[in-house]
């Protein structure tokens, strides 16, 4: 697996707009490499854009969005890869108010027992997983295309 994403990798992994990763960059939401003019991204930073995105379409605003990527950060130490890399899922339950990382099925349905209001779900294991698959789906699918490519070279010339 690549071990930095092109803007262009993270758009097509992501599924953001150009605009809107300029923005995040410019907001500090997430912090590129950077060589000359040229971003490059880290796949922890593509994993937590990737949760960032999956928020925002649950409705978070960017404010909630920091709430609660500080909040993983603070209640695991650790970045998003290594967090779901276990084979167990993470949630994130939030009554707007809250917010709860819960890896036993046991203490999601306990939260969603003693809630007096309703609970916003994301399984962050899921959306660590899917952007994972793409990465190594499009590098397969590059080095085969790189492959080929070599191929025709070699008979035009």
């Amino acid at each position: 697996m690549p071990d930095r994403f092109s803007s262009n990798e993270v758009i097509a992994l992501t599924g953001i707009t150009a605009r809107q990763l300029q923005w995040w960059d410019e907001r500090g939401v997430v912090k590129p490499d950077r060589e000359g003019h040229r971003r490059l991204y880290s796949m922890q930073n593509v994993l937590e854009m990737a949760l960032i995105c999956e928020l925002r379409r649950k409705g978070f605003s960017l404010q909630g969005v920091r709430k609660v990527m500080r909040f993983v950060q603070r209640e695991f130490g650790k970045g998003l890869a290594e967090i779901t890399a276990r084979n167990s899922d993470v949630h994130l339950l939030t009554d707007g108010t809250h917010l709860y990382l819960e890896t036993s099925a046991k203490q999601i349905v306990d939260i969603l027992k003693n809630s007096k209001q309703p609970i916003l779900a994301v399984c962050l294991s899921d959306a660590v997983r899917q952007v994972r698959a793409e990465a190594i789906a499009r590098k397969a699918s590059t080095s085969v295309t790189s492959v080929i490519e070599r191929r025709r070279a070699r008979k035009v010339s």
